[in-house]
């Protein structure tokens, strides 16, 4: 009489597709995802005086500083909102999306020890990183809101509209478009290693490509065009436009940067497949 008792057995295979997303998978996984979250975001502040209040004054002191700076020395236009509210609105949303870049860029480089011991779906990193990041989001976003009915019921020129519907849409599409520039970065920095330190000052550059502290009213019709190559440009106006009531919404520019968006993201998930079958022979 055979007495082994029947187990569930996992066979794992090579993935086939390079544009598999494997969502059982991370279903599957979802409790190791959710301690992934949880080990983001308690060790980062594990060893900090002040914790998660660096959530809140990171935002406060940068929106300040631009204040200074671009706002009373520059004279930079905010399109005649409070300037408190424009630069926050810009540094919330691009917050999100530069954290959530460098992680996933990093996810090869900083995960190899764990990537080369155990199984599970390597996509599960990049998108606790993700949600990791939606909480700080949602910290920063009721900061916002706190200084916006401020503003709001002292009487400020702002024109709430029908587009705050779009807010979850918005940071959906900040989230997809970090993972899939995160997705290239992390596939190319598990060659080359240089790019990691690269990536930090890129990003810099990358935000004042991006109008987190002008409006995009400044730029003139001839360069806007060139906003089209920046998919992050839309969804900070979109924002504004929403809350402030001031922003350059072209719905062509929000097409067409959509449209780059979905490219990358595509391009994204197949070169991070790829990368991912034969990283650890590289890293």
């Amino acid at each position: 009489m055979n007495n082994t008792s029947s187990k569930p057995i996992t066979i794992i295979k090579p993935q086939t597709s390079l544009l598999a997303l494997n969502i059982g998978a991370l279903w599957k996984y979802r409790d190791l995802i959710r301690m992934f979250v949880k080990r983001d975001f308690t060790t980062f502040y594990k060893q900090t005086i002040l914790g998660p209040l660096w959530f809140i004054i990171q935002p406060l002191f940068t929106s300040s500083m631009y204040m200074l700076i671009f706002g009373r020395l520059a004279n930079i236009s905010t399109d005649e909102t409070p300037q408190m509210l424009f630069y926050m609105s810009g540094v919330i949303n691009w917050n999100y999306f530069s954290e959530c870049l460098v992680k996933t860029g990093n996810t090869f480089s900083e995960n190899k020890n764990l990537f080369g011991k155990i199984y599970f779906p390597r996509l599960a990193v990049p998108l606790a990183d993700a949600i990791t990041n939606m909480v700080r989001y949602a910290i920063q976003f009721s900061l916002f809101l706190v200084f916006y009915l401020f503003f709001y019921f002292n009487h400020a020129p702002l024109a709430p509209n029908w587009l705050i519907v779009f807010t979850p849409l918005i940071l959906c599409y900040l989230a997809l478009l970090s993972l899939g520039y995160g997705m290239w970065i992390s596939a190319l920095t598990a060659k080359y290693w240089d790019l990691k330190f690269a990536l930090p000052f890129v990003v810099q550059l990358w935000m004042y490509a991006t109008p987190v502290v002008y409006p995009l009213s400044l730029i003139s019709d001839k360069y806007k065009i060139l906003m089209i190559l920046n998919p992050i440009s839309p969804a900070i106006e979109l924002f504004r436009k929403a809350w402030l009531g001031a922003g350059t919404i072209n719905l062509l520019h929000v097409g067409l940067s959509a449209l780059l968006a979905l490219i990358i993201v595509v391009s994204g998930i197949v070169v991070f497949n790829r990368t991912e079958k034969t990283f650890v022979d590289t890293i």
